[in-house]
């Protein structure tokens, strides 16, 4: 595998590069991948939390380690496919996502990461009233946050744009729902591709968030490579250093490029116009 030289950068923000695919990851040469992902100057590795990666946690740890990464964020969407869905009318479903997430809890201590939920808010098609599903939305999370915050970890809504999930899809809406929550281990956060769909500004959701911004994914237009769309990645990155943001964004590539082949020009295309 050929590997560039690392990149530079004056930028606050720390980067890191989203695994999408579980599976094939798991199945591919973790210590080369996470050394690539290293060598073309990403600080850490985001990534889906299954059932498979679950049984992988202490060699992706070592792993991480020894290539001098962390893992600054986990995905929890991946649970929705085991059937759960915080905003089911089914009670027992209600209470078997509260207490995946609360499974979860652990790893984000063990990796001082944050928790990432958006799709276990459930669709339309799971509770057709978002004022119901809302008020399911709130309870659940509420537990999870109670139980978050006595562990130290914290957990960011995503807002998710509406043809993935069925509710909370701008910056805004998301801003209200953790208001209505108040939980503190619950936290804002901004991906470039939702917010291209259902914000009308790519930069005034971020200045609104401002030092209650705790991440961020930074996703191409139509999911591929970074510079390839319409997405102003220089607007969103001199926004994020007006509000003197200092956590992580993760590159989020799942169309149009492999793996292997979108991380080092990735980092090399925002280091460019940053």
């Amino acid at each position: 595998m050929h590997v560039r030289s690392p990149v530079t950068r004056s930028s606050m923000t720390h980067f890191s590069y989203m695994i999408v695919d579980s599976k094939a990851f798991l199945k591919s040469d973790i210590p080369a991948i996470f050394g690539h992902i290293k060598a073309s100057g990403y600080e850490g590795v985001e990534m889906n939390i299954t059932s498979e990666l679950l049984r992988h946690l202490d060699r992706i740890e070592q792993c991480l380690q020894a290539n001098g990464l962390v893992a600054p964020s986990f995905l929890t969407g991946a649970a929705y496919e085991d059937g759960l869905c915080l905003s089911s009318p089914d009670e027992e479903i209600r209470h078997r996502t509260v207490e995946r997430l609360k499974s979860y809890l652990p790893i984000g201590k063990r990796f001082n990461a944050i928790l990432v939920v958006g799709l276990l808010q459930g669709l339309r098609s799971d509770e057709a009233d978002p004022v119901v599903a809302n008020q399911r939305i709130i309870e659940g999370l509420r537990k999870v946050g109670k139980a978050a915050d006595s562990l130290g970890v914290t957990i960011v809504i995503e807002p998710v744009n509406h043809l993935q999930v069925g509710f909370n899809h701008s910056v805004a809406e998301v801003r209200e729902l953790i208001a209505k929550i108040d939980s503190p281990a619950l936290k804002l956060m901004v991906d470039t591709i939702h917010m291209n769909i259902e914000d009308t500004s790519l930069t005034q959701p971020i200045h609104d968030c401002g030092p209650d911004l705790l991440h961020v994914h930074l996703c191409e237009s139509h999911g591929g490579p970074l510079g390839s769309g319409h997405i102003d990645f220089g607007s969103v990155l001199r926004a994020l250093e007006a509000i003197n943001y200092e956590g992580f964004a993760s590159v989020k590539i799942y169309r149009k490029a492999t793996m292997e082949g979108a991380i080092a020009p990735s980092i090399e295309y925002l280091t460019a116009i940053s």
